[in-house]
């Protein structure tokens, strides 16, 4: 079969327009990690780490897996709440996340727990009991492209809460339910004005 692009095989979920627009999200396989603080800090950097170590694991190394096929490694993602409600963005201090990549439907937990062994291997300065591989079944979201800052995302966000009031949509962002963001640009190479981030706010009718 052809190589996946996410970029182009998943336009929906990845290429959003910077207008909000309802999107249901389907059931996909992600590895994910646990965690809190401020994303600059060493927790979510080595989460970071762990999930990319692991995702090219199974991507270059992983060809003999039943039901491989050739694709681009997904981008990475976080889902974000605050301890007892839902995101702010100026509560950095307590801020808890999920940091997480999706993966091929290929990757099984037999096919993670091979690819965890084996990238441990390689950086055994992680810690590889954190990582874990789990179905994440979003369903009814907004969602809309954010482009610069992540300090300027509540104007992105009030849009989106504008839209959802206008379509008749409950916001159900909280502690169950999260904020999405979906890190199409490396921060580390990106100025801030030129990054874009897909948020996803989920919702109901």
């Amino acid at each position: 079969m052809p190589k996946v692009d996410y970029r182009k095989d998943y336009k929906d979920l990845y290429l959003p327009k910077a207008i909000p627009a309802i999107i249901d999200v389907p059931a996909m396989v992600y590895i994910m990690v646990n965690g809190q603080g401020d994303p600059k800090g060493k927790e979510y950097q080595d989460a970071v780490a762990l999930l990319y170590a692991l995702a090219y694991t199974i991507k270059m190394k992983g060809k003999e897996i039943a039901g491989y096929f050739e694709y681009t490694v997904f981008p990475l993602e976080g889902l974000w709440w605050c301890e007892g409600g839902a995101f702010a963005v100026n509560q950095r201090h307590n801020w808890r996340w999920i940091a997480m990549i999706r993966q091929p439907e290929f990757v099984t937990p037999a096919v993670f727990q091979w690819a965890a062994a084996m990238t441990h291997k390689k950086k055994p300065e992680l810690d590889f009991t954190k990582p874990r591989l789990e179905v994440f079944n979003e369903g009814l979201c907004v969602q809309m492209l954010h482009s610069g800052p992540y300090a300027n995302e509540p104007v992105t966000i009030a849009k989106m809460k504008a839209f959802m009031a206008q379509n008749g949509l409950a916001d159900r962002t909280g502690t169950d339910r999260k904020h999405h963001e979906i890190y199409l640009s490396d921060p580390n190479r990106t100025k801030p004005e030129k990054l874009n981030t897909v948020l996803r706010l989920p919702v109901s009718k």
